[in-house]
């Protein structure tokens, strides 16, 4: 029998969990990249703070790992303000957003993840009480059903999604800042991860931290992740410097090639070329030969692919680049 201690994948899920937030930036200051979005939310919390008011509501969007999270939290720091949490799939039921609205106190803050999920009643809901600060609530069933309505407190409402073309234009409309996160310059991502190792206590190359960055996609979070698991080779191998040697061993065991590429992007290209001819193909086509949902496609796989210019989208479909080619090394 063994005497050492069983670790469940919640442990290593809180261990990461906890090195995730080590590294989430705490003000403007540490927070790398995004200049003009930073730019703009100082001025608009320095005015909000002269007037002694809530910063108006806020939207964030962009790909995911872009840091939209992070900037809400800073948000709610700089303003001194409570932030509560959600996200659009838990709002299941006006029921749920009015016990959240209800608990608000003057000044807080409240965060929807993922917006574009959240279901038109509950939006419908929102928009009075992001307006007016008035609660609308639907009270018996019925004949009998009576309407009340609860005054709310100020408050801030920051909504981020990776789909703005998904939220409803009145939705769209009750924010008072509406910010575009763009994917993040190499210089940046290089300095996120000399940022990132410092706090791990980690030391490393230069030559290491330029491959890392080539292969995290201009996304803070997949530079991290690739961070963090360079470190646990160097831990397990017993070495003491995060070297070149070590970031391309990293690449190669999650079969990640130098500009970031996974296994599944490599499919996609190479079902564009091989089965469509290098395109244009539909996405629908796409997506049944993957076996892909189309959203997913769409969502998570092509904006990479259309950044690097890879894959092109025509109106006619999606087309493979002279760049994908050459990079899977095909013959047109």
């Amino acid at each position: 029998m063994s005497s050492g201690k069983t670790v469940n994948n919640s442990t290593l899920l809180s261990r990461d969990e906890t090195v995730d937030s080590a590294l989430r930036p705490l003000n403007f200051g540490d927070y790398i990249g995004q200049d003009r979005v930073k730019g703009n939310l100082r001025m608009m919390i320095e005015a909000a703070k002269k007037r002694t008011e809530p910063i108006d509501h806020l939207l964030f969007y962009g790909q995911a790992g872009l840091g939209k999270t992070t900037l809400a939290m800073i948000v709610a720091k700089e303003m001194n303000a409570n932030i509560k949490v959600t996200s659009g799939p838990v709002l299941e039921k006006t029921g749920d957003l009015a016990a959240i609205l209800s608990t608000l106190d003057e000044g807080d803050i409240l965060f929807i993840d993922e917006a574009h999920r959240i279901n038109r009643t509950i939006e419908e809901m929102l928009y009075p009480a992001m307006e007016s600060r008035k609660l609308h609530l639907v009270i018996g069933k019925g004949p009998a059903a009576r309407m009340m309505t609860l005054d709310l407190p100020q408050f801030t409402l920051i909504a981020a999604t990776t789909r703005v073309n998904l939220l409803t234009s009145p939705l769209r409309s009750r924010f008072g800042g509406l910010f575009k996160l763009d994917y993040y310059n190499p210089v940046d991502i290089e300095k996120i991860i000399e940022r990132s190792a410092k706090i791990l206590g980690v030391s490393i190359s230069p030559e290491a931290i330029t491959i890392l960055a080539s292969a995290s996609r201009f996304t803070p979070r997949i530079a991290n992740r690739l961070l963090k698991r360079v470190r646990d080779l160097v831990e397990v191998s017993d070495r003491r410097v995060v070297d070149e040697n070590a970031a391309h061993k990293v690449l190669s065991m999650f079969e990640i090639d130098e500009l970031g590429l996974e296994e599944h992007d490599r499919k996609l290209l190479y079902t564009i070329i091989e089965r469509f001819n290098g395109g244009p193909v539909g996405l629908g086509s796409i997506s049944a030969a993957l076996g892909e949902d189309r959203g997913t496609i769409e969502d998570v796989y092509e904006p990479y692919l259309l950044k690097i210019g890879l894959l092109s989208r025509t109106s006619q479909g999606r087309i493979a680049t002279k760049e994908a080619y050459n990079h899977l090394k095909k013959d047109r």
